[in-house]
C-alpha cells in the first residue's frame, strides 16, 4: 500500500490519522516457525534485524501479517543514522549492532491473522483487529502500536510537532480496503520547515554547459556553540538560467578550507567517489532553504532554495535554529509491560 503526496491534510470523516514514522518501511509475515521481514523493494529484511525475528518468532499468535515501520531509539528520538548502520554485510556486526542499538517494529496494519483474512476488510475493521492482536501479542516484546485518530485536531498536532523520528502525517481511507501496489487508499503529508545556511561549496554538475562546467549543488553549513562550520546538507534545485551567473560567483570565493568542524565527503561506506569531489569557497554567503527533516547533523534529503538573504550574516546561520522537541509519543519508547507499571 502506497502513499500519494499531498500539500494539505485532507478533511472528512472518510479519512484516519497516524504519524508517518522515518525509518524501513516493511511487511513482516510469521508462518509457524519461518518469519519473513519485507522492505518496499521486495528485499528480506529479517537477517539485518535479528532482534525482531525473535521476538516475532515468540509471539503467542503463529500465523499473522503485520505492516509496519522498523526504527531505531536513540537519546530518546529515533535516529535514521542509526538506522542506516544496521544494514551491514558482516554478520559479527549485524550481531553487535543488534545489542547496541536494537531496533522497534511499529505496526500501523494487520492484514492477517491465523485463518482470517484482512486485506480485504475497511480500515476501521483492520484497525480493531489491530489493536486486538497488540494487546495479545506486543507484551514485553519490541513490536508497538501506531497511535491512529479519526480526529483532523490530533492530526494537525502530529504534523506541527514532526520531527526526531516522524517526517509528517499519513490519511487513510476508512472505507476501503487495504490497497496492494497503488495509491488510491492513502496519502501523506510533510511539514517543510526553513533553516538560513551558510554556503561553504559547492558541486559541478555531470553534464556540461555550453560554456564548460557549471555548478549542480550548493553545499550547506551551520555554526555549533564553539564556532565551528558544519556541513549540514545540500541543495541541488537550482534554475538552469541562473547557473552560470552563480558559477562564476562562486569560482571568484574559492577557498583553501570552509567547513571547520564536519566536512563534505568525508569517509563513509555511503559515499561514493563523486561525494568527495567538491570545492570550497569562502562562507560569505547566505541562503534561506526549506527542509522536510534534520536528523544525525544534517538534511535528511535535499533541501530547496527559499530565497538568499544577504541581510543575514554567516554567524547568524547557527544550528541552533534547527533545535525542536522530539514528536514521539513516550509510550513508543517503553514495552507494554513498562507503560503497565510506570502509568
Amino acid at each position: 500500500m502506497e502513499a500519494r503526496s499531498v500539500d494539505a491534510l485532507p478533511a472528512g470523516a472518510v479519512w484516519r490519522y497516524e504519524p508517518k514514522w522515518d525509518g524501513f518501511r516493511c511487511l513482516l509475515v510469521r508462518q509457524g516457525v519461518r518469519v519473513l521481514m519485507i522492505s518496499k523493494s521486495g528485499q528480506d529484511l529479517a537477517r539485518y534485524f535479528p532482534e525482531i525475528v525473535a521476538d516475532a518468532g515468540a509471539l503467542p499468535e503463529r500465523h499473522f501479517l503485520l505492516d509496519g515501520e522498523l526504527v531505531v531509539p536513540n537519546s530518546g528520538h529515533f535516529s535514521f543514522d542509526h538506522l542506516l548502520q544496521r544494514i551491514h554485510p558482516a554478520p559479527s556486526r549485524i550481531a553487535k549492532l543488534s545489542h547496541e542499538t536494537p531496533a522497534l517494529f511499529i505496526a500501523f496494519d494487520l492484514l492477517s491473522r491465523g485463518n482470517r483474512r484482512l486485506d480485504r476488510a475497511q480500515l476501521d475493521e483492520r484497525r480493531d483487529a489491530l489493536e486486538t492482536f497488540a494487546e495479545d501479542n506486543f507484551g514485553g516484546t519490541r513490536f508497538r502500536l501506531s497511535p491512529s485518530s479519526p480526529k483532523l485536531s490530533v492530526a494537525r498536532r502530529w504534523l506541527q510537532a514532526a520531527g526526531s523520528g516522524s517526517d509528517g502525517v499519513i490519511a487513510k481511507r476508512r472505507d476501503r480496503p487495504y490497497q496492494f501496489g497503488n495509491r488510491d487508499g492513502m496519502q501523506k503529508i510533510k511539514k517543510h520547515r526553513s533553516a538560513d545556511c551558510v554556503i561553504g561549496g559547492f558541486r559541478y554538475g555531470e553534464r556540461r554547459a555550453a560554456r564548460g562546467k557549471v555548478v549542480g549543488s550548493l553545499l550547506l553549513g551551520l555554526y555549533d556553540d564553539d564556532g565551528l562550520l558544519h556541513h549540514v546538507g545540500f541543495t541541488s534545485a537550482l534554475k538552469e538560467a541562473d547557473k552560470p551567473a552563480l558559477t562564476d560567483m562562486l569560482e571568484a570565493e574559492i577557498t583553501d578550507a570552509s567547513f571547520t568542524g564536519n566536512a563534505p565527503g568525508g569517509p563513509s561506506r555511503w559515499s561514493t567517489r563523486r561525494s568527495a569531489e567538491w570545492v570550497a569557497v569562502k562562507p560569505k554567503r547566505v541562503v534561506e532553504v526549506s527542509y522536510d527533516h534534520f536528523t544525525g547533523g544534517r538534511f535528511r534529503h535535499g533541501t530547496t532554495i527559499l530565497r538568499w538573504r544577504p541581510d543575514k550574516t554567516p554567524q547568524q546561520c547557527t544550528l541552533v535554529q534547527l533545535t525542536q522537541k522530539s514528536a514521539l509519543p513516550a509510550r513508543l519508547l517503553r514495552s507494554p509491560a513498562d507503560r503497565r507499571k510506570t502509568g
